[in-house]
Parts: structure tokens; sequence; C-alpha cells
């Protein structure tokens, strides 16, 4: 019967994590969200347990949360209805791997610290959300952190440890809570609790005072965002690409009669490659030439040399009003299972339904260079649809001197679900941790603006054609995170393993 109770428990945390988001939730529930969990960690028999006990909340949450990849596999992967749930079952089993990891991990400080052990659970939880970012999986998708966008007092900190020391702060508090509830003595309790509140309190604060502070300028653009809405199956139609490009145009004109200097179009907006495609890429010159705008578009690059291997790049590029390239840009984190396939080797030796799921994922090569264009003489970096999941990634564009981002994206292939809502949260993050202004463009939403702080100023409505227009401004200089990477979030994984031994030598 205790152990019902434990699983209980567990299925609740990650019923409370996937109403922490949008498009169904609301980030004040994330605050609670792992209480429940650790509760029952607390009475687990053994980190076995432990083990298992975060697995339930692991495969609970990311099922609430990326349910929407069956219709992404099936819809446009061609898979049979079965093989598309199967799939989205495998990735949320595997993703769930992390948070059992957390739960292993607590119970064994819980039995070698007691109750204590509770207070260092936030170190595991961002251990377990950098590994799984940065192993095989490589689905930072919904870390629990980006639950705050609402809330930009809280998310200044990103500025300094990215959306990992939001995931700490939101643990923290689960675990204060978890502890207050458990611990039988009123004086740690109340000492756990008004601590708890004096750090809440103080990033509160800190990030109130950053809002009311005005961030540097070294000039302003009026950007023009284009909005399409583009569907999936009339988007890679060949008989409708030079149709679907001339859309483009049109609502490009339109932008550029309000004022809007730099245009950009969402990813793959030109849906072949430029280069091989002449009369498209004369007339998109002579309509920069024409309007006297820079114009920033998503494509595909080939390259198929005598003798030599076929490759292909998801791609960006500006044109400058004259006409010239002024930026190449070639996506370095690739979808898996979209625009590659991990594993190949292994995968092709599956059996059938894997071999044609091979066959059937496009095959294109990661880019390995952060490209800076210029803009009116600042420094303009762009980065491609599920790129913008990734910190790491968008701080080495700010750390080669860029001033503004422009993420493009094409999330058509979500429908109406939760994702282009938490693709939105999770993309202005990169705002916060940069300080810089972050505008984007999405074919069928949501296309918008983010201000330094991370607050979305602008948006459009899904899967209504839209331009949006609007000053912004260039941003010079770096942030602590921009320059140093993800320190804070090693350091939680080095002190959570340094913890571990610790206790595993006190066993012994």
């Amino acid at each position: 019967m205790i152990l019902l109770r434990a699983e209980a428990l567990a299925f609740a945390s990650g019923l409370l994590i996937v109403l922490s988001f949008p498009k169904f939730g609301h980030g004040a529930v994330a605050w609670v969200a792992l209480a429940p969990l650790l509760i029952a960690l607390a009475g687990a028999p053994g980190p076995a347990h432990g083990f298992r006990l975060g697995y339930i909340t692991g495969a609970i949450s990311s099922l609430g949360l990326v349910y929407w990849t069956a219709t992404v596999v099936v819809q446009y992967g061609g898979l049979h209805l079965g093989l598309g749930i199967a799939v989205m079952v495998a990735l949320c089993l595997a993703l769930a791997l992390f948070p059992s990891l957390f739960g292993l991990l607590v119970v064994a400080w819980i039995r070698a610290l007691g109750p204590r052990g509770l207070l260092l659970s936030p170190l595991a939880w961002v251990a377990s959300e950098i590994l799984r970012g940065n192993t095989l999986c490589n689905f930072s998708w919904c870390l629990l952190g980006y639950s705050q966008q609402p809330f930009p007092g809280f998310i200044q900190i990103a500025r300094y440890t990215a959306v990992y020391g939001v995931s700490f702060l939101l643990a923290g508090v689960s675990a204060a809570l978890a502890y207050i509830a458990l611990e039988k003595r009123a004086g740690p309790r109340w000492m756990v609790g008004l601590v708890t509140a004096a750090v809440a309190a103080g990033v509160w604060i800190h990030g109130e005072w950053l809002l009311g502070q005005r961030w540097p300028e070294s000039g302003r653009v009026k950007v023009g965002l284009v909005q399409a809405s583009i569907l999936q199956d009339e988007k890679w139609d060949p008989d409708r690409a030079i149709e679907n490009v001339r859309r483009h145009v049109e609502l490009t004109r339109a932008a550029a009669a309000q004022g809007a200097r730099l245009v950009a179009w969402p990813e793959s907006a030109v849906p072949f490659s430029f280069d091989r495609v002449p009369d498209v890429a004369e007339e998109l010159r002579a309509l920069v030439r024409q309007l006297s705008i820079y114009l920033l578009f998503g494509n595909d690059d080939h390259e198929d040399p005598p003798g030599g291997p076929y490759r292909a790049w998801v791609a960006a590029k500006i044109l400058t009003p004259q006409g010239e390239l002024a930026l190449r840009y070639h996506k370095i984190r690739l979808v898996p299972f979209g625009e590659y396939v991990p594993l190949q080797p292994v995968l092709t030796l599956g059996g059938r339904f894997t071999a044609r799921l091979v066959r059937q994922v496009a095959d294109f090569t990661p880019g390995d260079e952060y490209s800076v264009g210029g803009v009116d003489g600042h420094h303009v970096s762009t980065f491609i649809c599920y790129e913008a999941i990734f910190p790491d990634l968008i701080r080495q564009f700010t750390a080669r001197g860029a001033e503004l981002l422009v993420n493009i994206t094409n999330d058509a292939w979500y429908g109406y679900s939760s994702a282009p809502y938490q693709h939105l949260a999770m993309a202005a993050f990169r705002a916060v941790e940069n300080e810089k202004y972050l505008v984007r463009a999405a074919n069928t939403g949501i296309t918008g603006v983010v201000d330094p702080r991370g607050r979305i100023v602008e948006r459009t409505e899904l899967f209504r054609p839209a331009i949006l227009v609007r000053e912004v401004a260039f941003v010079p200089g770096t942030t602590f995170y921009a320059q140093h990477g993800d320190v804070f979030a090693w350091a939680c994984l080095t002190a959570a393993a340094a913890v571990t031994a610790a206790t595993w030598k006190k066993r012994r």
C-alpha cells in the first residue's frame, strides 16, 4: 500500500510538470511540481525504487509534453498510426531515464544523510537536465525552468546560469516543501522555509531591478517578420514552390511599405537550393534592390561534386540591398529522426520498420560555423528551428559579436498542439541569456519579438498569414553566460557526483 502511494505521488509530479507548461498549464504549478516525487523518494526502500519512481514521473511528464511527436511522424513521416505512437512512446521512455537518475541519486543521498539529502536534490535535477542535452538523447525540450517564461522577474538569472538556474530554483522550492512536510522538528522547518523564501525573493528582486534597467544600444532597425502560413502539404509540393516564394514576396512588399529595413522569412521559405534556380535568385536580388532592404530567408544548400559524396544542408542567407550575400549559415544542430538519423548503421539492422524509418528521413549534413552577418554595419546572426532549445549553441553567436538574434522556423509540423507555444517560450530564454533582441519568423506561427529581458512584446496567431513590423535595437556586448557557458550546470553535475561519491564512501 505504501509503495502504491509512492507511485501515485510520482505520477502526480509527472502530471504537475505537464501542467506547468503552455498551452494547457500555468508556470506557477512548477514551483510545487517536484514536491510529491521528493516525498515519495524520502520513503523509498532503496535507490532502485527511487529509479523506478523517477521513471514514472519522467514517463508521465514526457508523454504530456511531447505527445505531438506521434502526429508529426504519422502525418509527415508516412508511418502507420500504431508505429507513430510507438516512436513517440519510445522517445518518452528514453527521456524518462533522466528523472529516473534523479530519483536514484536522491534516495541514495537520503539514505546516507537523512532528510537533509532532500535539500541537495536541486543539484541532481540540474545534473539530469544538462546530461539530457549533452548525451545520446540530445533533446532539451521543456526543461523545468522554461515554464517560468511568463514571469520575467524570475528568469533574469538566466543571464548567468542559462535556464538551468531557473530549474535549480524551482527544484529547490519543491525540495524545501518536501523537507518541511517530512521534518518533525519545528526549528529546521522554519530555517529551511525562511532561507528558501529569502533566496527566491532575492532572485525576484534582482530580476525586477534588471527589468527596470535599460540595455545598451548601438543602433536600431525596423524588422519585418513574414508569416506566410503555408501548410506542409503545400510547402513541399514542387508544383507550388515558385508560387509559395511569391507569397512571401508579396508580404515582404507590405512589410517594406511599413518601413522594414530587415525582412526575415521562415525556415525553408525558399524550398530548394537558391543557387540552383537562377530565375528565383535574380527575382529576389531584384526585390531587395527595389525595396532597399536586407532579406533573410531559409533554404537548402546542396553540393554534388563529380566523384565526391552528395551533401545537403539546412541553410539561411541574408541578401543585402545591393543583392549581395551578407551571410550564409548552415544549421549546426539537426533534428534527430527529422533531418538525420542517429546510429544509422545500427538502425538499418533492426528490421523492416527501422530500415523504412532510415530511408524516409532526410539526411542533412550539420554545419560547423557560427556565422555572423552584417546589416547596416551591425552584426546579426540567425539560427534555425530546433536550435532554439540549445543555450550553449546560441551563446556562440553572441561571443562572436552578434547584436541581434533571428530565429527562423517552420512549426507547421506541430499543428495546433502545445509544441509551438513551448517552442516560443524556450526561444525567449535565449534573449535573456545573451541580452539581445530576438526576432522570430515562423511559417505558420508563432512569429514574435522578444526583448533582451525575455518578454514577448509582440506575437502572431497560429495559421494566419501575417506580417509583424517592429523597431528593435542592436544590443552590443555579452553576458556572463555568453562568455562562460554552462559553468553553473556543469558545476551542479560535478557537485552531484561528489555528493554521490561521499555518500557511497560513508555507507561503506
